[in-house]
């Protein structure tokens, strides 16, 4: 049983109402569609329980739901509040609009009002500075007004994941490729990939002299590029959205009937805005020195059609999870079988074998007798 959050690497903390499940400090369930979410606390993200863990604890769940007085819920969504400081939300068959201000409202507000804060503090930082400065007489304005681009390189220059490519070497990925990062048409243009700019290695001390720093760039293909671009688009979103966006991120992908159909839409969105209105002859020299994301990129497209991107990945990615679950399934059943014959025929002498196999055979009706039975 995992006690980490999958998405921030977070604690997830622990309960002791549900014994049969005592992670989370918050656990959302649907016992209908049996699964099981614990939500970190840190990020507001679902992490979708294990299967073998998940049954007793839903039905645990709905116990102790039913049984709580300190509850609130609609015809579809329930949240309760147990004795020792767990919550429960419970999800019955809401539409997509409800599901989504449950799901993804908590974790969108919280980085906005995080963005704000930080934005805030900035702005009075840069304010108390200036006044400290006149103040003591000490003309420190001029050195002052450097140090925003040097905040921004630093900020752009910072690595959010470090991972392997389709050759299994290190490479590290910047916030600042998601400026030119994007989903792309597939080849066949009935689908969607992930075009992913990065640089080699996972620190700077084991590059080499021909890879220095130099951008390359890699198509990612399948359910490797929905996990990485849930994984970058939780970065491009780190501002999150209100709850105006977020109902205009769910219209999108309800006009699309499905999120694995929106994504194709937003890859050739993508591209559109990518191809119209890049500025011409862009060399790598100046793709290094931007400053705001390329239109059509990751960070450079409509907040709205980012956080649906970040939606409709998650979803998918769970969707493909469960039914790799049924696969797995299938697997062991077949693999328990097999491990069932071959210990049910330790205990049976191969001369009974033999014996049942020859009486099988003599019995058996000859295909080639036409005589009429009795």
């Amino acid at each position: 049983m995992y006690t980490t959050c999958i998405f921030c690497h977070g604690d997830l903390a622990r309960n002791e109402a549900i014994e049969e499940f005592p992670v989370g400090r918050r656990l959302a369930f649907d016992g209908a569609r049996g699964r099981l979410w614990v939500v970190c606390r840190r990020c507001e993200r679902w992490n979708l329980s294990p299967l073998e863990t998940r049954w007793e604890a839903i039905e645990a769940c709905e116990r102790a739901f039913e049984t709580t007085r300190m509850r609130v819920a609609t015809d579809n969504i329930g949240l309760a509040k147990v004795k020792e400081g767990l919550e429960l939300v419970r999800v019955g068959d809401p539409v997509r609009q409800e599901f989504a201000a449950w799901r993804y409202g908590d974790q969108f507000g919280r980085r906005r009002r995080r963005a704000m804060l930080i934005t805030g503090a900035g702005a009075t930082a840069a304010g108390a500075f200036v006044a400290g400065s006149m103040v003591t007489g000490f003309s420190l304005i001029a050195a002052f007004s450097s140090i925003p681009s040097l905040i921004q390189q630093w900020y752009q220059d910072r690595v959010i994941l470090r991972l392997r490519n389709e050759v299994e070497d290190p490479i590290r990925i910047q916030r600042k490729h998601l400026y030119t990062s994007r989903l792309v048409p597939s080849a066949d243009a009935s689908g969607w990939d992930l075009s992913v700019d990065h640089i080699p290695g996972w620190d700077k001390s084991v590059r080499t002299r021909k890879q220095k720093d130099r951008r390359h760039t890699m198509i990612v293909h399948g359910s490797e590029a929905i996990g990485l671009a849930g994984q970058l688009m939780a970065h491009a979103n780190r501002s999150g959205g209100g709850r105006k966006t977020v109902r205009t991120a769910v219209a999108r992908i309800e006009e699309a009937g499905h999120p694995e159909a929106f994504l194709p839409q937003a890859a050739d969105l993508a591209q559109r805005d990518f191809s119209g209105r890049r500025r011409p002859g862009l060399s790598a020299k100046k793709i290094e020195a931007l400053t705001k994301p390329l239109p059509g990129t990751l960070a450079g497209l409509k907040v709205d059609v980012r956080l649906a991107i970040e939606m409709a990945t998650h979803e998918q990615a769970e969707r493909e999870a469960l039914e790799g679950e049924l696969k797995e399934l299938e697997a062991r059943w077949r693999e328990a079988e097999e491990i069932a014959r071959i210990a049910d025929s330790l205990f049976v002498p191969e001369s009974v074998e033999s014996f049942i196999e020859g009486e099988r055979t003599r019995h058996e009706p000859d295909p080639t007798d036409r005589t009429p039975a009795g």
